[in-house]
């Protein structure tokens, strides 16, 4: 298998897609590729890039492709079985399932808001109202999975699964950018970028050279 991602620092998408590969415990190869340099547009309209229209990451497995994240998980789940990624249980798979789903489609403010970037720490700002309203969704979202089905474990499900991947750059965002946090979240972000597969990640970041000043900004101040 051969998954090609965009820049560490940056790159949420391709955080997913590349925690889901090593999830799967599958070898595969590793091609980064810098968004948005000067052969950004000629690379991304190369063979390899054409089934995803030039968007990362995107996974070859032999002959197959697959080009969105969720469907990365979901392709690897088939692959090595879905209780590596997914709770055993039906009531808990069904909430991971929705959870992972919301987090695919929603939360735009936040994520339009505040870029994901490994390497920075901003000081706190009073977020804008819609990014609030995505962070509260967020918490309520993690803390009815922590409580229902969290049991002694560290992460949403107890194990670390696919939720906890799909999660995973809204707790880099708000380390980041110092948004505000319940105590609970709080440690759960904790165990999270404490992972040894974020630590991989975030080591990986931090050595990156390529700077895209475009993500280098720190969030405005709320209503600016």
């Amino acid at each position: 298998m051969k998954l090609i991602i965009g820049n560490k620092a940056y790159s949420s998408w391709s955080l997913r897609g590349w925690l889901a590969c090593r999830q799967s415990g599958l070898l595969f190869e590793e091609v980064v590729v810098p968004l948005y340099d000067d052969a950004w547009d000629r690379r991304r309209e190369g063979a390899e890039f054409a089934p995803s229209s030039g968007k990362v990451p995107i996974l070859w497995d032999d002959d197959a492709v697959v080009w969105d994240s969720l469907a990365i998980v979901d392709y690897l789940a088939d692959k090595v079985g879905r209780d590596r990624f997914w709770p055993a249980g039906d009531a808990a798979r069904a909430m991971a399932r929705s959870m992972a789903a919301e987090m695919h489609s929603s939360f735009v403010a936040l994520r339009r808001k505040h870029s994901m970037n490994i390497r920075q720490l901003y000081p706190p700002v009073a977020p804008d109202e819609d990014v609030a309203a995505d962070l509260s969704r967020i918490f309520e979202l993690w803390a009815q999975a922590r409580a229902r089905f969290g049991g002694d474990g560290d992460f949403l499900f107890g194990d670390f699964n696919a939720v906890d991947i799909m999660f995973a750059p809204v707790c880099t965002r708000i380390v980041t950018y110092s948004l505000p946090a319940p105590r609970f979240a709080t440690a759960y972000i904790r165990a999270v970028l404490g992972h040894p597969f974020l630590q991989d990640w975030i080591a990986a970041a931090q050595a990156e050279e390529w700077v895209i000043e475009k993500f280098e900004q720190p969030a405005p101040a709320a209503g600016a």
